[in-house]
């Protein structure tokens, strides 16, 4: 007799999927003032998406008594919002931006591409060893960006929507490159947590 699979609604109730919607949550905040030109908040947003994306995986792994299929289901959950955290959000942030220009669709199209390409052959060969990626990982780009877009205020709107599309376009090479580069894991954690809190604080002041 065929496994009776569980309902899809079931998997809400798993701690690390909650950790992940909310993470997803974040994000749709990040795409919702950036289309709105808050870019500021958008910051707080996407930044708040990393710490619940690295949260759900600690989360996950110090549970007990999880099923497989809850085990199965919540690396799937995951890399799908990783797609709208670290794909999505930075395409339509760039795009908002640099006011819509058609001029930055093929930026926006190329951090899509260069994201779903890297969460796919991710998803397939996984990681070089348990505390090495091969390439940058995405959710590093909207932190360097975070940092990057507080001197902001110090160029002309002009000149800096040049200077932010060069900067992703040069994160996305990094993303594709074979290259490696190390998992943040054990105190990388809290110290993801000083640096959401305190970014939070100073987007906050500069809005």
């Amino acid at each position: 007799m065929k496994k009776q699979e569980p309902c899809m609604i079931s998997f809400v109730k798993d701690l690390p999927n909650i950790c992940s919607l909310a993470g997803l949550l974040s994000a749709l905040l990040g795409i919702y003032f950036s289309i709105l030109g808050d870019f500021s908040y958008a910051m707080i947003g996407i930044l708040w998406a990393v710490l619940f994306d690295w949260a759900d995986g600690i989360i996950a792994r110090k549970m007990k008594g999880r099923t497989d299929s809850q085990r199965a289901f919540g690396p799937q959950l995951d890399s799908l919002i990783d797609i709208v955290s670290f794909g999505v959000f930075p395409a339509v942030f760039l795009l908002s931006y640099g006011s819509f220009n058609p001029w930055f669709l093929p930026g926006a199209f190329l951090i899509l591409a260069a994201s779903v390409i890297r969460l796919s052959y991710f998803n397939v060969f996984g990681m070089v060893d348990g505390k090495t990626y091969k390439g940058l990982a995405l959710d590093n780009n909207v932190i360097i960006l975070a940092f990057f877009f507080l001197f902001e205020g110090y160029f002309n709107h002009r000149v800096f929507s040049v200077i932010l599309y060069a900067l992703l376009m040069v994160l996305l090479v990094f993303n594709l490159a074979s290259i490696k580069t190390p998992k943040f894991i054990g105190k990388w954690f809290y110290i993801l947590i000083a640096y959401t809190v305190i970014m939070t604080v100073l987007y906050l002041l500069h809005y």
